[in-house]
């Protein structure tokens, strides 16, 4: 580095000069060659500071006096996406646009259906993830979604409703690939405990590690969490800053980019995929059963038209007219 070496070439000529402060002097280098790795961090995030781009007006990390909080995921923590076979395609669709919104994501090949949910722990284990997102598709038409801390836990299961992906919607917001998003969540979230446990594995999932390699310098875009009728509401927004005039007029504005979804949280396990019970929602019926319900209500409707048939001929036999006097009056081949 060019400051280190200005600095040992004073030194030596310091040296040179008085020899009684050389043992003095080769500490100070000792010092410095021991604080070369700090230099570089720092010098590293001045060169980040400094990393914005004229007229884009996107937030630069520590810009204008700003303050980077760390969110306590390192670079070297990753996530593990995968799905089940039967995944169909709006799954698969969807598990793709969550993928480009984690930077530290790696995908893993289709788990079997007979295989137990222990084997994802374990491909986690086999890639150094630390967390997995694994989509479990039963029946082509239901889709659950477990955010699993591995390989301890805890871990959450959803039911996937209400699924738009990003192809689907076609909204006019546009940010950067693998961009860092600020995460915002709902007041509710704090209200209970097991919602606060949902917000710490949503951060854990969704949020950019701290210097990750492929996150870049500055926010563009802001994920949304609310909730709302015992379930998590997801959105994407870009954060749109507007250019010229109205750049005074209108300031900072969100365009939605997508995908959408909504999770309605079944269970959440102390351990990963498995362990003891800590939450289960009482209210939450299974799409199976709501489907036998259907199946009934088609039956009910079935036999009351059988049945509404069954007394229309009854009541025709019963009323049934009499033969008159002159029904044969009019009869053709009569004389």
């Amino acid at each position: 580095m060019k400051r280190n070496k200005k600095r040992r070439e004073r030194e030596r000529a310091s040296e040179d000069a008085d020899p009684s402060t050389a043992g003095l002097a080769r500490a100070a280098v000792d010092v410095a060659s021991d604080s070369e790795d700090e230099f570089a961090a720092s010098e590293f995030s001045e060169k980040r500071a400094r990393a914005t781009v004229k007229g884009s007006g996107y937030v630069v990390e520590g810009g204008a006096g700003a303050r980077v909080e760390h969110t306590g995921i390192n670079k070297s923590e990753k996530t593990l996406v995968l799905a089940s076979r039967g995944t169909t395609s709006r799954y698969r669709h969807l598990m793709l646009d969550l993928t480009t919104l984690v930077p530290n994501a790696k995908r893993d090949a289709k788990m079997d259906t007979k295989n137990e949910r222990s084997a994802v722990v374990e491909a986690a284990d086999l890639r150094g993830c630390t967390s997995a997102m694994f989509f479990e598709c039963r029946k082509r038409q239901d889709c659950y979604m477990w955010l699993a801390k591995t390989p301890s836990g805890p871990s959450i299961k959803f039911h996937v409703e209400n699924v738009h992906t990003m192809a689907e919607l076609k909204m006019t917001g546009n940010h950067l690939k693998f961009s860092r998003p600020s995460l915002h969540f709902a007041p509710a979230f704090d209200d209970e405990p097991h919602r606060r446990l949902i917000k710490e594995a949503l951060i854990q999932t969704f949020a950019t590690p701290y210097r990750h390699f492929k996150s870049k310098p500055f926010y563009d875009h802001q994920l949304c969490f609310y909730w709302e009728d015992g379930r998590v509401w997801f959105r994407n927004y870009q954060v749109v800053h507007p250019a010229g005039k109205e750049a005074r007029q209108t300031g900072l504005t969100l365009s939605e980019t997508g995908p959408r979804l909504c999770l309605h949280p079944i269970k959440i396990f102390a351990g990963a995929f498995a362990g003891a019970v800590l939450f289960e929602d009482e209210s939450f019926v299974s799409p199976n059963i709501r489907r036998a319900e259907e199946k009934k209500k088609d039956v009910e409707r079935y036999q009351k038209k059988v049945q509404k048939k069954q007394a229309r001929k009854a009541h025709k036999s019963m009323n049934a007219l009499k033969a008159g006097e002159l029904d044969d009056l009019f009869r053709e081949g009569d004389d």
